[in-house]
């Protein structure tokens, strides 16, 4: 079909091109893109080019965690209102082609990560960063780094854009827009605030947290985001009707099974300790807890001391399993049992085993699946077929 291969350890050698397309998984300071920049070509992504192209609004979210629920909450949101809604990026469809089909009254919401956003030079109207917490430190260079790309998501916004960020994240709540800053805040003070479990807007009762159909407080925050980002673009009522209705996306705390008393999560999209310390916190009994997995060499300390408050039996496997291990012995509070297992499918087993009628079986791993699945989904989908085998 005239489409040349540049294969092999060292491809990028006799590489020309005028465009090059970076894939996220991709560092632009990579040898591959360092030499076709030196070359002369433009580097782009599929995401710069959509943004270039999009014919509607565009929101965007992005976050170290809840990126992906705040990302559907708000389509489901505007969807319910009677927009038609594009939905995409990192959560998984690709938007650039299907741009043709789209009209300038539709909205685009999109989900960025931070590789995608790294050399980004478009900023969406709305621009949402949910929190942000070391991670990922095994591609970035530094902490630094992955703030910066983060940032991206507003720097190129002008004075008629948005940008919704935490108020209670360290790292987020300094943040200011070019156009108008919106903040959440669940703790302290925001333009959408927590007063006595309602979730108000601008001192305005918007929703009860009660009527939240998934569970957890981190819940509660990304509802917040939603309700920062679809300002004027939707009603209470509309919001209020989605909360009681969607029961939330898979692989995230999502309930599998209940089988003899048991219940089986899923929470594999957990790849870091915080989204873990927030699963944890979304059950008020002791959990037994299955986590390990591939190191991306972000630290454990902070999940020893959540461990030992909310788990009672813990299964550890993976590359990370020992460094787990050592954040809860360093803890010096009382400590759940640990089980440590060969491999994944030996953690689900056991358990399973330990398990009493009435308890909570957690699979919430805080790492990264690519030691032994390709991704997080597929070990989840992993984790739901031996569950349902049980």
């Amino acid at each position: 079909m005239g489409c040349k291969l540049y294969l092999g350890e060292h491809f990028y050698e006799e590489m020309t091109a005028q465009i090059a397309f970076r894939t996220p998984g991709m560092h632009p300071d990579s040898p591959a893109v360092k030499a076709l920049r030196d070359g002369g070509a433009a580097i782009t992504s599929e995401m710069e080019a959509f943004f270039q192209v999009c014919p509607c609004p565009i929101i965007a979210v992005t976050g170290s965690d809840g990126k992906t629920t705040t990302t559907t909450l708000i389509s489901k949101i505007l969807e319910e209102e009677g927009n038609t809604v594009w939905l995409g990026g990192n959560i998984g469809t690709p938007l650039l082609p299907l741009v043709r089909k789209m009209k300038k009254e539709d909205v685009a919401v999109v989900e960025l990560s931070s590789f995608q956003l790294m050399d980004m030079t478009h900023s969406p109207s709305v621009a949402v960063i949910t929190n942000l917490a070391p991670n990922h430190l095994d591609i970035h260079k530094d902490m630094d780094e992955y703030v910066e790309a983060k940032k991206n998501i507003y720097r190129f916004q002008n004075t008629d854009g948005v940008l919704v960020v935490n108020a209670d994240n360290a790292l987020t709540a300094p943040l200011r827009g070019n156009g108008t800053t919106r903040s959440f805040a669940r703790i302290g003070q925001g333009d959408v605030c927590l007063k006595e479990g309602i979730i108000c807007r601008n001192g305005e009762q918007v929703l009860d947290s009660k009527d939240i159909l998934i569970p957890g407080v981190h819940n509660i925050e990304n509802y917040m985001a939603a309700i920062a980002a679809v300002e004027g673009m939707a009603s209470d009522d509309t919001v209020r009707k989605v909360a009681r209705t969607f029961g939330g996306v898979e692989h995230r705390i999502e309930l599998v099974r209940i089988k003899d008393g048991v219940r089986f999560y899923n929470d594999s999209i957990a790849s870091s300790p915080s989204r873990t310390i927030a699963g944890l916190r979304s059950f008020p009994e002791k959990v037994i807890l299955i986590a390990g997995g591939y190191d991306k060499h972000i630290p454990y300390d902070v999940l020893g001391p959540e461990i030992c408050k909310h788990v009672k039996t813990l299964v550890l496997g993976g590359a990370t399993g020992p460094l787990i291990r050592e954040a809860v012995e360093k803890c010096g509070e009382a400590q759940p049992q640990i089980v440590e297992c060969a491999d994944f499918t030996a953690a689900v087993y056991a358990a399973a085993a330990a398990a009493q009628p009435g308890d909570v079986v957690l699979m919430s791993p805080a790492s990264a699946a690519f030691d032994q699945f390709k991704n997080f989904m597929v070990r989840g989908a992993y984790f739901k077929k031996l569950v349902m085998e049980l």
